[in-house]
């Protein structure tokens, strides 16, 4: 059996990654594209709690942006799935999660951090 690479490993996690996320959310689509679109939506909605947490936006702010930007996760995912959603405002974990309690009644099998919640776009280059 061959040997897989850093860069390989991580493909397959995100390649895994996106098909358990088509599976969640009955979705079409190419699964690294999912994750993809989801992961730079993540990127953005981090940098913005960053910005909330350091007062560089104020509260009205984020919660503007923090509308858009789960409208835009609903768009990948699926509107049906909005009660499903939580966008965290502190930057310190990540930002765009499935709530812990819909992990658990629905016993999701998708990356989780400490808390239970799902991740949507989990960073896995650093796995």
């Amino acid at each position: 059996m061959e040997k897989q690479n850093k860069h390989d490993r991580m493909y397959a996690r995100i390649e895994k990654h996106g098909h358990d996320l088509k599976r969640i959310f009955s979705i079409d689509g190419d699964p690294v594209e999912i994750c993809r679109k989801l992961r730079r939506l993540e990127v953005k909605a981090n940098r913005m709690a960053i910005a909330y947490c350091n007062g560089e936006i104020d509260t009205a702010e984020w919660e503007i942006f923090s509308k858009r930007i789960e409208g835009k996760v609903l768009n990948v995912i699926g509107r049906k799935y909005a009660d499903w959603i939580q966008i965290n405002g502190d930057p310190r974990g990540y930002t765009l999660k499935i709530k812990n309690e819909i992990v658990r009644e629905k016993q999701l099998d998708i990356y989780r951090d400490w808390g239970g919640y799902g991740i949507l776009a989990p960073d896995f280059s650093e796995a």
